[in-house]
This record gives C-alpha cells, sequence and structure tokens, in this order.
C-alpha cells in the first residue's frame, strides 16, 4: 500500500489528514489487501484532494473499484454543506447519471442458452455505438419533458409499468430540474439519443440467476434462482456529456469568482447556494432525469422483443429496481448525532439506503435498497442491499462496478476484439458490438474482479450480498 495511509480495518483505509497540504478532513476508502496492489497512487491524490474542498462533511471516500478519473476519482463519495460546501461537476463525471437497472423475466436458461436470434434482435432493437440515434421522433417539447418528468414521462407514454417508477431511485425523477440550464447544444444532441445505448462500458445483458445468497430479500426483490434477468446499463448520452462541459466552463470561473483555492483545476467548482450552483445542480438534475427516460425507453424495447420472442406477458418482467451512478444529490443523513441535508457527490458510486430509509418503497423498507453491482461481460454481476452500516460510515454509498485496471487504449494494443469474443463464446455467452474495439474495449482483463469487489463492501458491511447473475448474452456500446 502508499506510504502514508493507514489501515483502521479489515478492508479499511485511511488517508490522514496533512498527507497534502490543505485537507480539511481525512480520507477513507475500502479495498482489500490483494485489491490494494492494483491501487493507483494518482487516484489517492484525487482523494485527498477532494478532502481540500470547502464545507466537506466527516470524509472523502472511496469505494473498493476506485480508479483514476477526471476530478473526483472514479468510485469517489463525498458529503458537503448545503450553507459551505460546493458543487462540483468533476464529483459528478460527464456521463450524468450513468445508471444501471434490473428486470426479471418468466424464463430459464434453457429458454435462451445459445439463442443468438435473441441477441441479434435485441441488437438491432437497441440502437448502439458512438453517436447512435433513436428511431423515435422527439420534438423539442417531449424532450424538455424527458428532462423534467424523467422515466414518469416514458412510463405516462406507454413506454413501461407504473410500478417501475416504484423501483426507480427517486421515482426516476429529481424534482430540482429545469431544463432553462440546459444549453440549446446540449439539446440539440439529446433530441436524437433517447433510447440508445451509446458507447464505452454501456451494455445490455440477459443473465441468469446462479447463486442467492439472502432467500428472504431474494424473495423480497423477486429473485429466483434459475431465473433470466435483463441488465441495462447506460446514462444520458451526449446530452450529458455537454452539460457538464458547458457548466465546467462556468464553474471555473466561479472557483475564482467566489477564491475557492483548489489542488487540481478539474475540481472547479461553487458554492451550492450560489447561482452558478444551482444552475448546474439544475441542469444536472435535467440530465438525470433524461438518463431515466432513456432507461426506461431502451427497457421497453428489450420487453417487447422478450414478449415478441417468447411469448410471454410484458407485465411478466417488473423492474428490481434502477440505480444511479454519476449524480449529486440533497439527503438528509445523521452528522455527528444529527439529521441535517448535505448534497452527497456520488462518482462511480450507487446509493445503498439501508433498511427504513424514508425514501423506500413499503415492500423494501423492511430489506433496505436493492444495489445492483455489474461485472464485466465475462464475470459475474451481482445484487446487494443497502444496510445501516452504509448509512453511519459512506452515507448511504458503495461500489457501483469492478473498476477498470487497464485503459482503453491498452486494450485496444494489447487484446483482439474477436478473440475477446471467441473465448467468451466457448464460455456460452454470446457477444454483439458495433465493431471488435467495442468488445477489447470492455474485455474481462480491463477490470478488477468482480466477486472480489463486491466481498469487499459485503465484508465491510457497507451492502449486503443476496445474489449472483452470470452473462448469457451481451450486446456492448
Amino acid at each position: 500500500m502508499i506510504d502514508g495511509i493507514h489501515r483502521i480495518g479489515t478492508s479499511e483505509w485511511e488517508v490522514p489528514v496533512g498527507f497534502i497540504p490543505h485537507m480539511r478532513v481525512p480520507g477513507r476508502f475500502f479495498l482489500s489487501e490483494s485489491l490494494g496492489r492494483l491501487l493507483e497512487p494518482g487516484a489517492v491524490q484525487q482523494l485527498a484532494n477532494v478532502a481540500t474542498l470547502p464545507g466537506i462533511i466527516r470524509y472523502s471516500l472511496a469505494m473498493p473499484d476506485i480508479h483514476w478519473g477526471y476530478g473526483f476519482p472514479i468510485g469517489g463519495v463525498a458529503a458537503f454543506s448545503l450553507e459551505e460546501g460546493i458543487i462540483s461537476p468533476g464529483g459528478v463525471g460527464f456521463d450524468i447519471n450513468c445508471g444501471v437497472r434490473l428486470f426479471t423475466t418468466p424464463l430459464g436458461f434453457q429458454d435462451i442458452s445459445g439463442r443468438r436470434d435473441l441477441i441479434d434482435k435485441l441488437f438491432s432493437a437497441v440502437p448502439t455505438g458512438v453517436g447512435a440515434k433513436s428511431s423515435l421522433k422527439v420534438s423539442s417539447k417531449s424532450l424538455d419533458d424527458m428532462m423534467t418528468k424523467g422515466a414518469q414521462w416514458a412510463v405516462g407514454h406507454g413506454y413501461g409499468l407504473p410500478g417501475d417508477l416504484v423501483r426507480c431511485e427517486d421515482k426516476g425523477c429529481m424534482a430540482q430540474a429545469d431544463s432553462s440550464h440546459v444549453s440549446a447544444k446540449a439539446k440539440q444532441r439529446g433530441v436524437p439519443q433517447g433510447g440508445t445505448l451509446g458507447s464505452g462500458n454501456h451494455f445490455l445483458e440477459m443473465q441468469v440467476v446462479r447463486e442467492i445468497y439472502d432467500p428472504e430479500a431474494a424473495h423480497v426483490f423477486g429473485l429466483a434462482h434459475g431465473q433470466v434477468c435483463c441488465m441495462i446499463h447506460c446514462g444520458s448520452r451526449g446530452l450529458g456529456h455537454q452539460v457538464c462541459t458547458d457548466h465546467l466552463k462556468i464553474l471555473e470561473l466561479a472557483t475564482k469568482k467566489y477564491h475557492i483555492t483548489l489542488p487540481d483545476r478539474q475540481l472547479a467548482c461553487a458554492p451550492i447556494l450560489s447561482p452558478e450552483g444551482k444552475a448546474y445542480f439544475s441542469a444536472m438534475a435535467a440530465s438525470a432525469n433524461y438518463a431515466w427516460a432513456n432507461r426506461q425507453l431502451i427497457t421497453h424495447a428489450a420487453r417487447t422483443v422478450l414478449s415478441g420472442m417468447f411469448e410471454i406477458e410484458y407485465e411478466e418482467m417488473p423492474l428490481i429496481y434502477d440505480v444511479a451512478h454519476n449524480v449529486a444529490k440533497i439527503e438528509e443523513h445523521a452528522v455527528d448525532k444529527k439529521r441535517m441535508d448535505v448534497c452527497v457527490h456520488r462518482k462511480g458510486a450507487t446509493r445503498a439506503f439501508g433498511p427504513g430509509t424514508p425514501d423506500l418503497p413499503p415492500e423494501l423498507a423492511r430489506i433496505g435498497q436493492p444495489v445492483i453491482i455489474p461485472g464485466s461481460m465475462g464475470t459475474s454481476s451481482f445484487v446487494l442491499c443497502g444496510t445501516p452500516i452504509a448509512m453511519e460510515k459512506t452515507f448511504g454509498s458503495t461500489c457501483h462496478g469492478a473498476g477498470r485496471i487497464m485503459s482503453r487504449s491498452q486494450a485496444k494494443k494489447s487484446l483482439s476484439g474477436k478473440e475477446v469474443a471467441a473465448a467468451l463464446l466457448k464460455e456460452g455467452i454470446i457477444v454483439r458490438a458495433p465493431n471488435e474495439n467495442a468488445i477489447s474495449d470492455e474485455a474481462p482483463d480491463v477490470y478488477k474482479p468482480s466477486g472480489e469487489v463486491v466481498n469487499v463492501v459485503h465484508e465491510t458491511g457497507i451492502s449486503r450480498l443476496v445474489a449472483r447473475l452470470s452473462p448469457v448474452g451481451v450486446i456492448k456500446g
């Protein structure tokens, strides 16, 4: 492990105040010793940098999928007081509300094993790749409604079930959205991309539940051994990226205006309650809503394909849950034994609210929030649940995935997409992608072992294992 970092638990580490100048709080991260050998010094530096920001509360945090990012490390979590704290696009990311959802089906492994025709039809139904455009004709009014109402807009137009909204974080809509702070260029990019997967690490994956660790929680969530599920991972596409780009320029000026000293200009920020901070927050919320609408549209397309191929009812494919990865939200948490509203940034991290949290629907309140942690296209994904320990230690947060250990450029140089796809096919996993590079970019070897990452959050108690799912067919962005 890196010099100057202290071990404070089995898989818990502290970056002390003084690791770099001007830290206001310590850094804390969760990592096993073996994963620690993959830890990038630059990611720890970024974790410490975040600890210098005004109004930060308790700790700068990182999950076991920690790796170097823009401003904040990916896997980073930080909460800020509303009165003294800041909001930073670097703590949210360019793909605003990149998130993941999981829905179940009444199918079994034998129904979809080797069914390349199913993967081909899903690939045709969900546009993928850089600049992918939807067949959906979205008007300016509809786009505005998507940004204002999120998944509620999609369900209201027949692209889903009312029950989907109950199983979405924030019911698929951040009420603080204001599309007037979204630029014309961002809107222009958003119009043709509703219902598209995009590129990078985005995917649609057909999976089978292979193990149940917590039968009670699995039953409440709606998961059963041998069941076929569909997992969707994507975000706000070009619209969210443009919103981040636009507001970074504004907040770079605001950083100087409000005399905020930063160790890294990528942490450009503004006071949460300043005009610039409020404008970014409302534009970010609009992007988050667009992302929820986008995932809802993709869900509808996948359900439609499955319903037609297997003669199953649309209503037989309920949503387990939908969680956001890249977002900043106003939430109530206990700080020094007092309840207070704080602005929680989660950058490549996911919410993991424990039992009894008011935001959860009644049927989940006793168990805790479903947490969905995908693996790579050749490794297992996991469903967990939020815990009281997460509420105490991480502002109700956990990891969002396995975490990269190889850059995309390195992957392209060292891995063949055709060979990766052939190796996966031997394991019974069918892969479709816009091109071979999209496969090599996201090969299993470029990620940390998902099982080991998940074991860290389970053993430290910030999430509890419920089920393991393995891939059968994958559509890559």
